[in-house]
């Protein structure tokens, strides 16, 4: 009897307990729904909403409401969040929550890599590669982990976030190589190691939840990309030139893809942003003038230079110039273009090398200069110290320095009052001009070139020279000077000027010239002795200033000199014709 009683009684507190967790499970289900709708309801709020709940005056500081009703809270949050959290706080739980979701980031990750990369591994795979795909791609277990965050700048349209990321990671990469001859190399990228800084542009700010309506990433600065190679139960050097050809084609797909100013646009929410995609800004027009007191790399003669420029580093958009035999003081005299797609951050970078025939060119000395530093539609002439790597700060030995001409004109300058300055004489850059000469209906088809060509007389007055070095025994020195056209080989000279260091001529010479943006005037300093002469030193000048000034005086540097400046005064009456090329 009591075995029955006590029976029931345990089935009666067992179906209790029973009821019980599931009225309390639902309850929680309840919740949880009522919560999900509560979530959903404040994402579809709009500015409008918010403010019928709630006067203005209600709000916090830190919500603001701009002209056309878009609800700023982004550009707020982190700010807010590096006041209550200390930076090391915030980037702990930064990290902490990329580790947990790190295996649906990593799937997300790779099909967008393998999208992206996989066209651009296609357009510079090397020439003896048939074709260059992703065999294996995930980026493994190891999460990346940010190391600094910062608000770069924000207005009521965006705000732009940069992430510092350091990354060891253990991803499991394989490249399916073919090679023309048909074999297939299951190549391994191993060991990968980076460090870089991750841009984030959050545009534009909409009054929707989450408050922008899509992301930029990009990536703003490559400090370090380290990996090997190794072919899958092989040895990848038993190809000459094949790794080294691959590790080339990795760096400029991660150039060409996602390095900045180019972008991958994520939307948010729906609609249109075509707007953020990268395009081109202007056009830089460069003149490669010359170098001088180069750092010599031959044993035997002198260095024989070339130089090499470019805005990206890519392949396709580096020019080089020609090569200059044995000479350490080089006159190129040539002219480049190139796109511009951000001038408030790119760089001019030029790369000044010795040539070395069938071995590889060694470096000689490198420098840039920042593009925001050019002021739109004028020429800046500038020399630059040539420094051994641009990531080192200090570099106190003389390697010399390159002469540019630089000229950068946004597109659509004119309608910005942005003038060209040679728009007078139709060209669109230092040398050349795109003039279309056809009627609407060619225009359709064809485009014909012309290149502008300036021709004019060139008038040179010698004035003056002063602090020329001591050539005779008596302390003094008996100067004179040749002037010579370096494109047409026209020559004049004044007269000498006996035992002084600092003469006087007051000569005047004139040069009819066919191609002023093309031509060079050189000046050659001379000691006149009774039996020969000593070179003292020269002085370069192209002739875009007086061509674009009509006229002007100077005091000129010597190069090659240890001492010494001349002074001139030149004036320039131009007649421009043009011949189709």
């Amino acid at each position: 009897m009591g075995f029955v009683v006590g029976l029931v009684i345990g089935l009666a507190v067992g179906i209790t307990i029973i009821i019980g967790f599931v009225k309390a499970e639902n309850y929680r289900s309840k919740l949880r729904s009522e919560l999900a709708n509560t979530v959903a309801a404040f994402a579809r709020m709009t500015v409008e909403d918010s403010r019928k709940l709630l006067p203005a005056e209600f709000y916090p500081s830190w919500v603001v409401f701009s002209e056309r009703q878009k609800l700023s809270l982004l550009s707020k949050i982190l700010p807010l969040l590096r006041k209550i959290l200390p930076l090391c706080e915030l980037l702990t739980w930064l990290n902490h929550h990329l580790t947990k979701i790190w295996p649906y980031v990593d799937e997300a990750a790779s099909e967008l890599i393998r999208a992206s990369v996989e066209p651009v591994l296609e357009q510079y795979r090397p020439a003896v590669v048939a074709s260059l795909t992703f065999s294996k791609l995930t980026l493994g277990t190891v999460a990346p982990q940010f190391t600094g965050v910062s608000i770069v700048e924000g207005d009521e349209n965006g705000m732009t976030m940069e992430l510092d990321m350091n990354w060891d990671g253990n991803p499991n990469i394989v490249l399916g190589i073919k090679t023309l001859v048909g074999v297939s190399l299951p190549v391994q990228v191993k060991n990968i190691g980076f460090t870089g800084v991750f841009r984030l542009i959050f545009r534009p700010l909409v009054d929707e939840f989450p408050c922008f309506g899509a992301v930029s990433v990009s990536l703003r600065e490559k400090k370090k990309l380290d990996f090997t190679l190794k072919v899958v139960g092989g040895d990848i050097s038993a190809i000459p030139g094949l790794s080294d050809a691959i590790e080339e084609t990795i760096r400029d797909a991660v150039e060409d893809s996602i390095t900045w100013p180019v972008r991958k646009v994520i939307p948010i929410l729906p609609g249109d942003y075509s707007d953020l995609e990268l395009k081109p800004v202007g056009m830089l027009e460069v003149k490669l003038v010359q170098a001088k007191n180069l750092t010599n790399k031959d044993l035997v003669g002198k260095s024989d230079p070339f130089a090499k420029m470019f805005i990206r580093p890519l392949r396709e958009k580096t020019q080089r110039s020609k090569t200059i035999n044995n000479d350490l003081n080089p006159i190129w005299n040539e002219h480049f273009e190139f796109v511009v797609e951000d001038a408030s951050t790119q760089h001019l970078v030029v790369r000044i090398y010795d040539d070395e025939g069938v071995q590889a060119s060694e470096l000689i000395g490198c420098a840039q200069i920042r593009l925001c530093e050019l002021e739109p539609g004028k020429v800046k002439d500038v020399w630059l110290k040539l420094v051994k790597d641009l990531e080192i700060q200090r570099d106190n030995k003389n390697r010399g320095e390159v002469h540019l001409e630089l000229l950068y004109v946004p597109f659509g300058a004119g309608s910005n009052g942005i003038v060209n300055p040679f728009a007078s004489s139709s060209m669109t850059s230092l040398e050349r001009v795109l003039k279309n000469d056809t009627t609407d209906e060619e225009n359709a088809t064809s485009r014909k070139r012309k290149d502008v060509i300036v021709r004019g007389v060139l008038s040179v007055t010698v004035i003056s020279a002063e602090e020329i070095p001591i050539q005779d025994m008596m302390g003094k020195a008996d100067p004179y000077v040749v002037l010579s056209m370096k494109k047409s080989g026209a020559k004049s000279k004044t007269r000498v000027v006996n035992d002084s260091l600092n003469p006087v001529w007051n000569q005047t010479f004139d040069f009819v010239v066919e191609d002023g943006l093309h031509d060079m005037l050189v000046l050659e300093v001379w000691d006149h002795d009774t039996f020969g002469k000593d070179y003292i030193g020269r002085c370069i000048l192209t002739l875009t200033r007086v061509i674009m000034e009509e006229e002007y005086k100077d005091w000129f540097p010597l190069d090659e000199s240890k001492a010494g400046k001349i002074q001139l005064h030149l004036k320039w009456m131009a007649q421009s014709i043009y011949r189709d090329s």
